[in-house]
């Protein structure tokens, strides 16, 4: 139930606040106040999205907040799996800035819009002129008849089979497209994995094979530079070694005169030592440099192949064709296992399409076996608003599985005798619209719980004594819903349980819509204005009383 709507700079409104009745709640007013605007402020509420156009005020930021009281209306699931905080009173409110950014909240919580459409789709229920144009159309049939069936949970348990179905489609799908591909290229992609197979590539080995063919094309160079370093250090008369020997012994025998030539010679020793290490290191050097011309042509070989690989690859590195060895090894063995993992995704598909098809009957009967129950009681009551003659049949006809059933149906409608009922698009004036929309909803409002029920003027092109059964079944339903009806009949203004008046405040620069709660002498005056005009007669003032306490 809504307990309080604040909207704050939209449109014509600067601020306005209603406290609704939780019963009957009747809004009028002049063609242009704002009523429609209400309505337009109220929808982005429930997630309709709006740009900076709906701000009265350019500076300042448009904020519609409703509050609504949902204790004992099961929503906790809801909530929880919609991840926002349940409060048994719930604070919806949708913020619009001047720069155009939009921010919803529930309880506080920012959230999506999709969101706070879902949370408002369980909190409040319009039903506008628009909803005749609607009314012709399948998907929005198919939706009432579901209602009437109470079918939520046989459509989600579909729902639910139906998106797995789509999904395991899509997957077989593209396991095919992917087998396909596979198919054309799988001999290619097996002789590429045997190549690199065959080359047994290791990680580090591209360097280290470009630093031994660089000493092999240069051994002779190298073993003569070498033999040259051990002639100057060992094997010549004057050879350094032999030198720093005799340095060595000069130095001993100055160590008895001071300490510090000790020190010298132990210098002069490390020296000699390393000398004699690094002698022994170059002469092994020495003996391993060699020219090996069969050497060189295996390693330029081993070393083409890696570039080879490489370019034909685009790869940069060993690394990276052993990357590409792993994912063509992964390729290789899927495409020996597609065939088996196509039948496994196309049993599955199958397996789903065949569970589908029995929740499809399932849901398919639940609604046709409510079809005589729908057309039944929309007749009696069409009857009662002055339609004698009017007929109502429910056909359908089996489809394919879609996201919405195995069904199609039309509701085929005559609102006159001899005339055989034809499909709501071909049919009905705006007056006979508005009565059938209004009994298939006064049904609807004893199957489900919805808090709050709006309507905009659905009692469009009806007058007199039609326009007061409507009112009273209008009042019957607030018996339990919250019912909120903008109204242009004085019939239904008399029945409200509260009556707000929306008018227009000309005394600033800029027109202002403000509504305000009649008082029950207010509501005369307003209802026999509604009657006879600006300046009502007594017989009108009469009149309203009249209308006021009929039943």
């Amino acid at each position: 139930m809504l307990q309080n709507l604040l909207i704050k700079n939209y449109a014509l409104i600067k601020e306005l606040r209603i406290d609704p009745s939780e019963r009957f709640n009747i809004i009028t007013g002049e063609t242009g106040a704002g009523k429609s605007i209400m309505l337009g402020a109220v929808g982005l509420l429930l997630g309709k999205r709006a740009d900076t156009k709906v701000l009265l005020n350019e500076e300042e930021k448009c904020v519609i907040e409703a509050s609504f009281h949902i204790k004992g209306h099961g929503l906790e699931e809801f909530f929880q799996q919609a991840d926002l905080d349940y409060e048994p009173v719930t604070i919806i409110r949708r913020e619009i800035t001047p720069s155009g950014k939009s921010r919803a909240f529930v309880n506080d919580t920012p959230t999506t819009l999709e969101v706070l459409k879902k949370v408002s789709d369980y909190l409040v229920d319009i039903h506008s002129q628009h909803d005749n144009i609607l009314l012709g159309e399948n998907k929005f049939q198919l939706g009432l008849v579901d209602d009437f069936a109470q079918n939520a949970k046989v459509r989600e348990t579909y729902l639910t089979t139906y998106q797995a179905y789509i999904k395991a489609n899509n997957s077989y799908r593209h396991l095919l497209e992917v087998a396909q591909g596979i198919s054309k290229e799988e001999d290619y992609m097996k002789f590429q994995l045997d190549e690199l197979e065959k080359a047994d590539l290791q990680e580090d080995e591209q360097a280290t094979l470009e630093e031994e063919l660089k000493t092999l094309e240069n051994a002779e160079e190298i073993k003569s530079k070498l033999h040259q370093c051990l002639l100057i250090l060992d094997r010549e008369e004057m050879a350094v070694n032999g030198h720093i020997q005799t340095v060595a012994s000069l130095l001993s025998q100055l160590t008895g005169i001071s300490s510090q030539y000790e020190t010298y010679r132990e210098r002069i020793d490390n020296c000699l030592i390393e000398l004699k290490d690094l002698t022994v290191d170059l002469e092994r050097a020495q003996d391993v440099v060699e020219f090996n011309p069969e050497r060189i042509q295996e390693v330029q070989e081993r070393i083409s192949l890696i570039y080879r690989l490489q370019q034909k690859h685009h790869a940069n590195s060993i690394a990276d064709l052993l990357d590409i060895h792993a994912e063509l090894s992964q390729k290789v063995n899927q495409a020996e296992n597609i065939e088996e993992e196509l039948l496994q995704a196309k049993k599955l598909k199958e397996n789903l399409y065949e569970e589908l098809l029995t929740k499809g009957k399932n849901l398919s009967e639940s609604r046709t076996g409510c079809f005589i129950g729908i057309e039944d009681a929309t007749i009696e009551l069409l009857k009662n608003l002055g339609m004698e003659d009017a007929t109502l049949k429910i056909s359908s006809r089996q489809v394919e599985p879609n996201i919405s059933g195995i069904d199609e149906i039309d509701i085929l409608f005559s609102a006159n005798k001899g005339i055989s009922p034809q499909p709501l698009k071909k049919v009905a004036s705006g007056g006979e619209f508005s009565r059938l929309l209004f009994c298939i909803k006064y049904l609807l409002a004893q199957k489900t719980a919805l808090p709050t029920m709006i309507f905009d003027e659905i009692d469009a092109g009806i007058s007199g004594e039609i326009a007061i059964k409507m009112a009273n079944m209008m009042k019957e339903m607030a018996e339990k819903h919250q019912v909120i009806a903008i109204s242009h009949l004085p019939q239904f203004a008399a029945k409200g349980d509260a009556h707000y008046f929306v008018f227009k405040d000309n005394s600033e620069s800029k027109a202002i819509s403000k509504i305000k709660k009649l008082t029950q002498e207010e509501r005369v005056l307003e209802i026999a204005k509604m009657i006879g005009g600006e300046k009502p007669t007594a017989t009108a003032f009469e009149n309203a009383r009249e209308l006021m306490t009929v039943n």
